[in-house]
């Protein structure tokens, strides 16, 4: 069930009213008085952002100064309501220059008005695209003296754009050179036992893409993911080429995305929004291929001595590199003198973290440095505690590889005009938290 929201109020933190906007007759006026007399006096704010209070529901966020308060008399959806919230206030910062607080509100009291009338009917939420609403809403908000975001020109044609299917990219878009970036971004999540069996594996990632192309173009992308060479391969009744396949997990797509066509046809095409936008999310859970393996020994030699090695590896293709490796292999907190020796990089012990900190600014693929030290401790009269141990922690940055395996087969643009594209791909593989325990 949508929100039907009876009422909205934003309030500052001190429980006054700023601006309210009523929808419905099923609640009375002074439902304000009980938020501020059951929640906000009570100081229960921070428990949780849902109260029932006699026959109403609030529904209540803060955001910087101001608290935006749904009131419902009926089982509303939550998570609709709070999605609202954060799209009507980033509707907000886009009319007053990147601002939302008590003096932007004060500021623009006729404004804020007119936009809840548009943004939600009856309480039922309605449009809350910036683009669309500045087409027949074109007063200008009063920014923020710090904003240097210049305002948004409206263009021709609203008619068009409000009631069309493509409500995310306004017509008469035109460039001298047509350009389609596409990022694939991926983030490790690893833990490994001290012997190198892998305890927690996954890879969470996203398509970033930035578009610069002219008119209304359609774009499809394939990728060698299983349900998508699954079906070429049924089209096409014959085994695919396209090497290994990978089965992508929790996928969400930009609003942009014809997921009849996905379902159909299990490609993502998509008419993409002008500039840099989040195609896909994505994670993998499965045939992981880790960048590095860290193979740690690490001896306590009675009280006052440890000797500690580190053997990384790196496992991709020996023409890659990774850049900004930093492994981070901890020590115990009565360290007193380190001795370090490295085949690559360099390292130094940093008392802050407890941690002997190597770094390698551009690590070769099929490479194995190692690190080997000897830590003094402080000797204590005192029976010492034993020691826990933490995991070694690792940073990095992979260009060119892909932790999942994912690629893209293909990136077909077409458009009226048959103009001519650039198309540009990138893989990019990061640490999440890559952990190894010692």
């Amino acid at each position: 069930m949508p929100v039907a929201a009876s009422a909205i109020y934003f309030l500052n933190l001190r429980g006054d009213v700023l601006i309210n906007r009523l929808y419905r007759d099923d609640v009375g006026g002074n439902m304000v008085d009980a938020f501020r007399t059951h929640i906000m006096q009570t100081k229960d704010l921070g428990t949780c952002p849902v109260r029932q209070i006699g026959g109403c529901s609030f529904f209540y966020m803060r955001i910087s100064n101001v608290y935006i308060v749904i009131v419902v008399s009926s089982n509303a959806n939550v998570a609709c309501a709070f999605k609202f919230v954060v799209e009507a206030v980033a509707l907000f910062k886009s009319y007053f220059g990147g601002a939302f607080d008590e003096d932007a509100i004060r500021n623009n009291f006729v404004l804020i008005y007119e936009l809840l009338d548009e943004i939600m009917d009856f309480g039922y939420p309605q449009n809350l695209s910036p683009e669309i609403l500045k087409l027949y809403i074109t007063q200008e908000g009063v920014r923020s003296p710090f904003s240097s975001k210049p305002t948004d020109r409206p263009v021709p044609n609203a008619t068009l754009q409000v009631t069309g299917a493509v409500g995310w990219r306004r017509e008469g878009l035109h460039y001298k050179k047509n350009e389609v970036f596409l990022d694939i971004v991926e983030s490790v999540n690893l833990l490994m036992s001290s012997k190198g069996s892998v305890l927690r594996c996954d890879v969470t990632g996203k398509i970033l893409m930035k578009c610069f192309l002219s008119g209304m173009p359609d774009l499809k992308l394939g990728l060698n993911d299983k349900i998508g060479l699954e079906k070429e391969s049924q089209l096409k009744s014959r085994p695919t080429k396209s090497g290994k396949t990978i089965e992508l997990d929790d996928v969400t797509f930009h609003q942009c995305v014809n997921l009849t066509r996905f379902n159909s046809e299990k490609t993502v095409s998509f008419v993409p929004p002008d500039g840099e936008f989040e195609l896909m999310k994505y994670r993998i859970t499965e045939g992981v291929n880790l960048p590095f393996k860290v193979l740690p020994t690490i001896k306590e030699l009675g009280r006052t001595r440890m000797e500690v090695n580190v053997k990384v590896k790196s496992v991709f293709g020996a023409k890659m590199f990774a850049l900004g490796v930093v492994v981070k292999i901890p020590v115990p907190k009565q360290t007193a003198k380190t001795n370090f020796t490295v085949t690559s990089g360099r390292a130094k012990y940093n008392a802050s973290i407890d941690c002997l900190v190597w770094k390698i600014r551009k690590f070769p693929g099929q490479t194995e440095p190692t690190l080997s030290a000897e830590v003094e401790l402080i000797s204590t009269m005192t029976e010492k505690k034993s020691w826990t141990r933490p995991p070694i922690q690792m940073e990095f940055q992979v260009p060119m590889f892909t932790a999942s395996g994912l690629r893209v087969r293909f990136l077909k643009v077409w458009e009226k005009s048959g103009y001519n594209t650039v198309e540009w791909v990138r893989y990019i593989t990061k640490a999440g938290s890559y952990e190894v325990r010692c």
